[in-house]
């Protein structure tokens, strides 16, 4: 029987999912981690192939979940991720599987015993609250122990963030680690995201590693039939709780950090003596275990009220329907990213996350001006949103927020993370110069191109330089240790970095991080003085996004503006700055059903969206990298995309530019810009827009995104078919080159460690 919950939706599910998975699944008795002895699984040349009732019923069709995770881990942006059947963690036919998630850690124990021979090997392991994650932390630290590695984990393999895997990581200069996570992905998604020794998540290269291991496992399975996985005792002394509670999971580290950082007097003293409320809400609760130390430590946490601080894989509903958004009766799961924007069927958009989250009623007793921060399982993520008065509806569309209405006199205020962050910038920046800090410094930032258009408008007016780096909070990492690398060789000298545009950036001489981030609600900030690990390596800034940084400082805002809204305020620093580019939109393309329990339709339905996803990448690309080869004209372009779309209202007359950007195709205008980037771990287009008018960017956004990818005649006749065939990988050789110029490829050394 399947299991049971007290949430009908969530039984629904379960029921689903049991339905669907056939005996021979059910029957599976391949590891089992609640033996808590030592043991041996024997991996067998029977389980690559697939099963078959008769001829192979030992068939877990291995090198066919095989090519699927080689093949992410080339592209992945936030680790390798994908569906799992949440009852049967063993199920091989998802993405996500216990037996993958062993082989990929024997084959990450393996790769780093090879570099490291003869040395004490330690890493950090944690999760969020997904199902299953406990199970995969268990097996993860037991795989690493049975190979000599020794792993940090938190005491009963209780939850802590990623930012905190990834603080200690290099704060304790650690080999690297494991989190188990899908971040605001939907409830059934997992993930495990490998952190390297800087705390930043895997290059693709450095997955390939890994990657190409496990088909060395494979080839001496095939070729003696057998290969035995050893799997270590649960109370093998590498495997260290002890670690962990002795510096209370790093917390006491963090919070220093913090102090040094978006943590001072100044900003701490407005929280402490702001009279309101703010309210944090946890998705999946797990945010709430490390969130409340740090603002109790930092003797504030009176200040907040939580909702939906229990920890649940289910993430108390948020997000989860029994209907898809074509109205059919299925279990549909939108995710718990709060600035998710649906349709309903008569055509108004509404934001399906929020809708499920009760404020209707859960704040009808708070006062106007009160702030949610909404923060996602992982508590990377930060959604900013404040209780108004109708009345101001008028004044939000002007300025480009979007609301959902709490009643008739009520509304909740939705900012987007380019709207929240460029607030956040901005009041820190102020904060420095009333300190008298501003000027010790050059200053610069760090963005992915798919954020606001506003941001680079704000840095120009207040002499910030601007890198611009792909989608990926590891690409944003890859540039901190680039300057990093240049201000350790030559500290007196201007620091110049390469962006992705291919400008090269001089950000002065001894810069400091004023901040980095992305518009899907990622953002970390630097401090005054490098960040130094236990062991003397140094740091520009952290190399994960924090909720936990973004709450601090969004919360210092929220009490220095008291009485004033956030809109009001965020309208100030457009007219501040004479900032024209206000308006952002982003449009996400799915092409199946992630919910989707039945894994045979699952998989064709994610094969045909791929196909779907990448012809519409096709369509823009092989034009970017065209012009880029000097083998057609802006021109060209022009015509080619004025040919196809002018039926539908879109002009490219001021179309100034089209540029591949590492992961998506660029389009400059006069007046915005709009990319279309194919996600790199699912079978999704999503479509970004900024510019100087919201109802523009949003058609642009959406007939862009939306476009089958088809190549129109023109096409054809202007853009070569062998460079249309060949342009994704033109692109990749484009992207690696930026990616490897001026690396800091410094060797990592293990240190003596006194733990």
């Amino acid at each position: 029987m399947p299991m049971m919950s007290h949430d009908l939706l969530e039984n629904e599910l379960f029921k689903s999912v049991y339905e669907k998975t056939p005996d021979y699944i059910k029957n599976l008795k391949l590891m089992d981690f609640s033996n808590e002895g030592e043991f041996t699984f024997r991996l067998k040349k029977e389980h690559l192939k697939p099963y078959d009732l008769q001829t192979n019923q030992e068939g877990l069709n291995l090198e066919e979940w095989f090519a699927g995770y080689a093949k992410e881990a080339k592209v992945s942006t936030a680790g390798i991720r994908g569906p799992q059947n949440i009852l049967y963690p063993q199920d091989t036919r998802f993405p996500i599987n216990l037996v993958g998630i062993v082989l990929a850690t024997l084959a990450k124990a393996l790769v780093a015993k090879e570099k490291y021979p003869n040395k004490r090997i330690v890493k950090v392991a944690g999760c969020e609250v997904r199902y299953n994650s406990k199970l995969f932390l268990d097996a993860i630290a037991r795989v690493q122990a049975a190979n000599g590695i020794e792993t940090l984990i938190p005491k009963d393999k209780k939850t802590i963030p990623i930012w905190l895997a990834s603080f200690l990581a290099f704060k304790l200069d650690l080999l690297g680690g494991e989190y188990i996570t899908s971040s605001h992905g939907i409830s059934v998604k997992n993930a495990t995201k490998d952190l390297n020794s800087q705390g930043s998540q895997y290059l693709p290269e450095e997955s390939m590693e890994f990657v190409n291991k496990i088909q060395e496992i494979f080839d001496k399975t095939k070729e003696c039939g057998y290969y035995d996985i050893k799997i270590s005792a649960a109370d093998n002394p590498l495997i260290n709780e002890k670690a962990m509670a002795n510096i209370e999971d790093g917390i006491n580290l963090y919070v220093e950090y913090l102090k040094s950082g978006v943590a001072q007097d100044i900003n701490l003293d407005l929280i402490k003596n702001y009279e309101s409320k703010i309210i944090v809400e946890c998705v999946g609760g797990s945010a709430y275990r490390t969130l409340s130390k740090v603002l109790e430590k930092l003797k504030v946490a009176d200040k907040f009220v939580w909702f939906n601080k229990e920890e649940t894989p289910f993430f108390h509903g948020i997000g989860k329907y029994n209907y898809t958004p074509k109205g059919e009766n299925s279990f549909y799961d939108y995710s718990v990213d709060a600035t998710v924007v649906a349709k309903r069927a008569d055509g108004t958009n509404f934001f399906p996350v929020i809708e499920t989250m009760g404020y209707t009623d859960k704040l009808k007793s708070y006062p106007l001006g009160t702030a949610v921060l909404i923060t996602d399982p992982d508590h990377d993520r930060l959604t900013v949103t404040q209780i108004e008065a109708s009345s101001r509806i008028s004044e939000l569309k002007k300025i480009g927020i979007d609301y959902v209405e709490l009643n008739k006199d009520r509304i909740l205020t939705v900012y987007t993370a380019n709207q929240a962050f460029l607030m956040i910038m901005d009041f820190w920046t102020k904060q420095l110069k009333s300190n008298g800090f501003w000027n010790n410094h050059p200053r610069f930032m760090i963005k992915t191109t798919a954020s606001a258009l506003s941001w680079d408008e704000w840095a120009k007016n207040n002499n910030v330089k601007v890198i611009n780096v792909p989608v990926g909070f590891k690409e944003i990492a890859n540039i901190m240790k680039k300057v990093e690398l240049k201000l350790s060789k030559s500290p007196d000298k201007e620091v110049v970095i390469d962006d992705v545009f291919g400008n090269s950036i001089n950000i002065g001489v001894d810069p400091r991080l004023i901040f980095a981030g992305e518009e899907s609600g990622g953002m970390i900030m630097g401090t005054e003085e490098l960040i130094k690990s236990e062991h003397g390596r140094f740091a520009v800034a952290m190399r994960e996004k924090s909720a936990t940084e973004a709450i601090v400082v969004a919360s210092a805002l929220i009490a220095k503006i008291g009485n004033k809204y956030l809109s009001q305020y965020l309208s100030e620093v457009f007219e501040e700055n004479n900032i024209i580019g206000r308006y952002d939109t982003r449009v996400d393309i799915a092409y199946y059903n992630e919910s989707e329990p039945d894994i045979n339709k699952l998989k064709s339905d994610k094969i045909a969206g791929e196909k779907k996803r990448t012809l519409n990448d096709m369509f823009y690309l092989s034009m970017a990298i065209a012009l880029r080869e000097k083998r057609i004209s802006l021109e060209d372009i022009k015509n080619i995309l004025t040919d196809k779309f002018k039926d539908e209202g879109l002009s490219f007359d001021n179309l100034r530019s089209v540029k591949f950007v590492g992961d998506g195709t660029y389009l400059e205008f006069e007046d915005k810009y709009i990319e279309i980037r194919p996600s790199g771990t699912d079978a999704k287009t999503k479509a970004y827009g900024g510019g100087i008018k919201k109802d523009d960017i949003q058609k642009y956004a959406s007939i862009l995104g939306n476009y089958s990818g088809e190549r129109t005649s023109l096409h054809q006749q202007l853009i070569p078919s062998d460079l249309y065939k060949d342009c994704k990988d033109i692109a990749m050789e484009y992207y690696l080159s930026f990616v490897d110029k001026d690396a800091n490829n410094e060797p990592f050394v293990i240190p003596e460690y006194n733990f």
